[in-house]
């Protein structure tokens, strides 16, 4: 199959998430989308209302919104308030953390059902769920997929993008190989590069979440190619 920098694009997310990120950085993420046509553009949920507005005439791009967003840490009461907002404001889709704490203290039913909580939440909108694998070992992990699996979720997701570590090949070949079609898979935390790109969508990645630089340049790297496409 060859896609070309325009159907790369379509299988990447782009964020202003970090702390420190206003008005002036989701423009440029508004902006870049709009331009390479991203698939969909991540703030935080106060923002998700201005974010909606600037995208407000292309419905091509989605508007995303984290909660539980980085730790996961929230009460289960303060987690779905907060899916509830974010939804009532716009958001198209949801990125959940996991409740990595819980996860790591085999507080199993707990996770599932707050999973299984904000899926209800969003009535339908597609819920990823971070994992967050730096602080996991692989039963962990495979433990929290089968939550995910269980409690409806769209999508099991590597990371943040806030850990020490990410979407590494070696885990993201662990994780798919391990869901199959069960559920889909969203690399996200560390990655930089077409090669990086093409080799876990092979591995069955089918969204990717690449901080705004990177994905620019992912894009432009494919249109540089021969032909405009790249072979995967």
């Amino acid at each position: 199959m060859k896609l070309s920098s325009r159907d790369v694009a379509r299988l990447i997310d782009i964020s202003a998430v970090q702390a420190s990120h206003g008005e002036a950085e989701i423009r440029e993420c508004v902006r870049r989308a709009k331009e390479f046509r991203f698939v969909e553009v991540y703030a935080l949920p106060c923002w998700i209302t201005f974010l909606r507005e600037l995208l407000a005439n292309s419905l091509d791009i989605l508007v995303g919104a984290p909660v539980g967003f980085p730790s996961g840490g929230n009460c289960t009461e303060i987690e779905l308030a907060e899916a509830k907002l974010v939804v009532r404001d716009g958001a198209q889709e949801l990125d959940m953390v996991v409740n990595v704490g819980k996860l790591r203290s085999g507080a199993y039913r707990y996770c599932e059902d707050e999973i299984r909580s904000v899926v209800e939440v969003a009535g339908g909108r597609p819920v990823k769920v971070i994992l967050e694998v730096h602080y996991l070992d692989r039963d962990q992990v495979k433990k929290a997929c089968e939550l995910c699996i269980n409690a409806g979720a769209a999508f099991v997701k590597t990371g943040t993008g806030w850990a020490p570590g990410g979407a590494t090949l070696d885990m993201v070949q662990f994780i798919t190989t391990f869901v199959g079609t069960a559920i889909k898979v969203k690399a996200s935390g560390g990655i930089r590069t077409l090669d990086t790109l093409v080799k876990m969508h092979r591995m069955g990645v089918s969204r990717f979440g690449i901080n705004l630089i990177s994905a620019v340049e992912i894009v432009q790297s494919v249109a540089a190619l021969p032909g405009g496409v790249v072979e995967v």
